[in-house]
């Protein structure tokens, strides 16, 4: 087993990194420094620090990470209405190119030997993880326990817990993972691998059920620049903090669950339960903006590449060359995408009712049923016939 003195552990106090600290000293002998990426656990880093330290590691970093979440990633993912298989919008799969890029700088701060993840071997984490490791830093070697310890079920590592006396926040009767952050809270494993289970609304933690919603709805006016939401009812704020008003706003009123098996990158299905509030109002906002000032073409241009768009974030290649093209190019296709758009949140449901612009391409002279000056009906009889001689040849053809 190759020699390995210190490394940098991505640690979350969740189950699988709460053992790694003691696994990793008993396999390897090496000093472990804890790393931890705060991008909006909330009261999951309570006692973080001291549950790192007493469970051996030598020191711990946690980093701030929300505002640079929001502003380079979540909102990236915003302008590009990147929606994985048209229902998931990655939240988990956004904040995972962020945490393994700081988590190469603390490796090289630290003089680290290595690096460490506790994803599983079944997942699309650990791939996310270890591509950007290795776009970053081509060298590092990577540790991934979860392709080398003996433990076969999430039980087992309870049990060694238990053995060891590390706290966990699971049970065997409470086994379904949780994954939090500014974006989202994703639900997976246990009791929720049967697709047919609906989820025990105890789980949810950012959504009121629709049926336990508010009667009354909830208008709010999200104002964009170039593809960015910038204020929420004409009070500017950070990009973090609209987040975090949208998901308080918008999980009162139900907004924001989703229940989908997916395709994970590694070939298997996989059933996940996810909450994004804040997030579901942005995209829908977002979407009635560009209605009014988007080119046609380049915004079927732009819809093209969504499938494309999500699967490299989905699959991991933030860091890839064709992403860096791609970030240019949706850059680009947002510079007149400025604006409010007015939504009403109302039982689960995000409903546009308003959209303006100074850059609007909208023209009621042009779009009205009444008597126009600037078109000419008529001049329809020509294009329509054109566009119809293809299908005529064929038609022709077919008859012959």
């Amino acid at each position: 087993m190759e020699s390995v003195k210190k490394v940098v552990l991505a640690y979350s106090g969740g189950l699988d990194t709460s053992i790694l600290v003691k696994w990793l000293i008993e396999k390897y002998g090496c000093e472990v420094v804890a790393y931890c990426a705060d991008v909006g656990q909330q009261d999951e880093l309570e006692g973080l620090e001291e549950k790192a330290i007493r469970t051996g590691a030598s020191k711990i970093y946690i980093e701030d990470l929300k505002e640079e979440f929001a502003r380079d990633f979540v909102f990236f993912a915003i302008k590009a209405n990147a929606i994985y298989e048209g229902t998931y919008m990655l939240g988990t799969s956004l904040a995972r190119p962020l945490i393994a890029k700081k988590h190469v700088e603390i490796a090289r701060k630290e003089g680290a030997d290595a690096v460490c993840h506790g994803s599983t071997g079944k997942g699309n984490d650990q791939v996310r993880f270890e591509l950007t490791f290795y776009a970053l830093e081509p060298h590092i070697k990577v540790i991934a326990p979860w392709r080398e310890w003996d433990f076969t079920a999430r039980e087992q590592l309870i049990d060694y817990a238990r053995t060891h006396d590390i706290p966990v926040p699971v049970s065997k009767e409470k086994p379904y993972s949780m994954d939090r952050n500014l974006m989202h809270i994703s639900y997976e494993g246990g009791v929720l691998e049967d697709p047919w289970n609906e989820p025990d609304e105890a789980m949810f933690r950012t959504t009121v059920s629709p049926e336990k919603a508010p009667n009354q709805p909830r208008y709010v006016e999200i104002e964009f620049k170039e593809g960015v939401p910038v204020r929420i009812d004409g009070q500017e704020m950070k990009a973090d903090q609209i987040i975090m008003f949208l998901n308080r706003i918008a999980g009162e009123n139900g907004v924001g669950r989703v229940d989908i098996v997916e395709n994970r990158f590694v070939g298997m299905k996989s059933r996940g339960v996810y909450e994004t509030p804040g997030c579901t109002v942005l995209h829908t906002a977002h979407r009635a903006m560009e209605s009014i000032t988007m080119d046609r073409e380049v915004m079927h241009l732009r819809d093209s590449l969504i499938p494309k768009i999500s699967e490299l974030i989905y699959y991991g290649f933030w860091y890839s060359p064709e992403m860096e093209v791609i970030r240019a190019l949706v850059d680009e296709s947002q510079k007149a995408v400025s604006g409010t758009v007015r939504v009403k949140l109302y039982k689960g449901n995000c409903i546009v009712v308003g959209r303006k612009s100074e850059n609007s391409l909208y023209r009621e002279d042009f779009a009205t049923f009444d008597q126009d000056t600037v078109y000419n009906q008529s001049d329809a009889t020509g294009f329509i016939r054109l566009n119809a001689l293809r299908l005529r040849v064929r038609a022709m053809l077919k008859g012959k």
